[in-house]
């Protein structure tokens, strides 16, 4: 404890007197702290440190929380998987359009491949204009830029780039006359039909780390001279000096920036030096083992780093058609959509083990387990034709047996456990009040049916009956009008209804995996 520094730890603290319980910002600035701030006392319980701090305010950090380590953000080459053309001779990594965008899990490893290794390949891409635009906004957000939301590569009559010709491409970054430079570029292949045309990518973190390890003071040299790298058209002039080899605070290589073609005039000192370490450089990138090459086809959208890797394309003859329609995104998008959906995934896994593990036990006196009831209850939601957040409430709305301060077992034994609000607070991390407020208010839905509608309770099992008298019974006529006013009184009705349904020992069910990916797209 005592090597803990008292600033860091305060400036961290959970509670929710020093953070909003509702998306975790402070509510406290730095200097508010007291100048004489220290720990009075401290002891450690249940996996936690509880500090008493000098000015009385206390604190509670979890033992996970405190032994964790700090992996950045994931844009250096510590978070990268640096590799070699070799390394892809199995196969490029990618995936399907379709898979892509209907299993959540295959949108998560295309888009990690992009982060980790740099690119990745969507096959399938529909061939049709401006879908290019489609694919980057599954994961964020188009970066406009002098060329438009999208630009057409193709052979042009008078180009303003020598993209837009059909000789060869050596390998560069693009735009990096822009600061900041757009992270992510996305290429899709509508027609490539002439001779020639290849694509080609090269790991510049590799390239760089291979300078790095074969001539050191070059690699210096290039992380410590700024490059002039301009732009000009007839309506646009950019410039941004940076170097071709950008390391964070820590040395770790973050950014690669090379284009042959915008590198402006450099002057002043140490020129000899720059342009030996250059040479060097693009040597290296040259490299046939450092060089992946590959054809485009028709439907492929190719997305990758533009901080890291460099593309390059093979000349191509004009006895056929090449067309490729390209646009920019950003690195952070793409990760958030990463994290979020792995974030989702991991809440997908923890519902799953509630299914497989408590849900296996009996479900309070009926003749199905609790993870029976709950499935037979969201399929014949289903069947219903209900809304997916309805399914979903259905096959959720019973989760609070496991997740409040009285179990299950506790209301089979004459003590309310309050199981719906319970559920529904649980499920308010993960879902919308769409899902959550139908879960929260089944157990209010049938006091209700059993006031209002004649032959409810009748048919309610001999369980459901003894749980009735347990929730409060039946509602008064004032209680009845008030309840059917609540805006999803009509939704948890419904759910009632297919609880009341579930109960049929046998009846055949989709399992929980059939409900991932519906869960997955009501997550928020």
């Amino acid at each position: 404890m005592t090597e803990l520094p008292p600033y860091w730890l305060r400036d961290n603290c959970p509670c929710a007197e020093c953070r909003d319980p509702r998306n975790g910002q402070k509510l406290f600035q730095i200097h508010e702290l007291p100048p004489d701030l220290a720990v009075a006392a401290s002891t450690e319980a249940d996996g936690h440190l509880e500090v008493l701090w000098s000015d009385g305010h206390r604190s509670r950090y979890p033992r996970e929380w405190l032994d964790g380590t700090d992996e950045g953000d994931g844009r250096t080459e510590r978070g990268k998987r640096l590799w070699t053309a070799a390394d892809f001779a199995p196969g490029l990594p990618g995936a399907s359009w379709e898979a892509y965008l209907t299993d959540p899990a295959e949108q998560a490893a295309v888009l990690a491949a992009v982060r980790d290794s740099g690119f990745a390949v969507l096959r399938g891409v529909p061939t049709v204009e401006r879908q290019v635009l489609r694919v980057a906004e599954s994961f964020g957000y188009v970066r406009v830029t002098n060329y438009g939301e999208l630009f057409d590569v193709r052979v042009e009559p008078s180009p303003n780039n020598l993209a837009f010709t059909s000789v060869a491409i050596a390998p560069h970054t693009d735009n990096p006359y822009r600061d900041p430079v757009p992270t992510l570029q996305l290429l899709h292949c509508l027609e490539n039909s002439a001779t020639g045309g290849d694509s080609g990518l090269v790991d510049g973190f590799k390239a760089a780390a291979v300078l790095r390890e074969e001539a050191p003071e070059a690699f210096e040299v290039l992380t410590r001279t700024p490059v002039p790298f301009v732009f000009r058209d007839r309506r646009t002039e950019l410039r941004a000096d940076r170097p071709l080899i950008d390391l964070d605070p820590k040395g770790r290589i973050r950014e690669v920036r090379f284009n042959n073609r915008s590198t402006g005039t450099l002057r002043g000192s140490g020129l000899d030096a720059f342009y030996a370490a250059y040479r060097r450089f693009a040597e290296i990138t040259l490299r046939p083992e450092l060089q992946l090459t590959f054809r485009l086809g028709p439907g492929d959208c190719l997305v990758f780093d533009n901080t890291r890797l460099l593309h390059a394309r093979t000349a191509f003859q004009q006895d056929g058609h090449r067309h490729l329609q390209g646009c920019y995104a950003d690195l952070d998008s793409l990760s958030s959509t990463v994290a979020v959906l792995r974030r989702r995934a991991a809440a997908l896994d923890t519902i799953a083990a509630l299914f497989a593990g408590e849900g296996a036990a009996e479900y309070l006196g009926e003749e199905v387990t609790m993870a029976e009831h709950m499935l037979q209850a969201a399929a014949a939601a289903e069947a219903a034709g209900a809304p997916d957040h309805l399914v979903a409430a259905a096959l959720l709305h019973d989760v609070g047996h496991f997740h409040g301060a009285l179990h299950g077992t506790d209301l089979m034994q004459g003590q309310d456990n309050r199981h719906s609000d319970s559920g529904a607070d649980w499920l308010a991390r993960w879902f919308g009040p769409e899902v959550t407020e139908p879960v929260r208010l089944h157990v209010a839905a049938k006091r209700y049916l059993c006031a209002v509608e004649p032959g409810y309770r009748e048919r309610l099992s001999a369980a459901s009956e003894y749980t009735l008298t347990v929730q409060g019974g039946p509602m008064d006529e004032q209680q009845a009008a008030a309840f059917a006013e609540l805006p999803g009184a009509r939704d948890a009705v419904a759910v009632r209804r297919w609880d009341e349904q579930a109960k049929e020992a046998g009846a055949p069910t989709p399992g929980f995996a059939h409900y991932r990916p519906l869960l997955a797209a009501l997550m928020r």
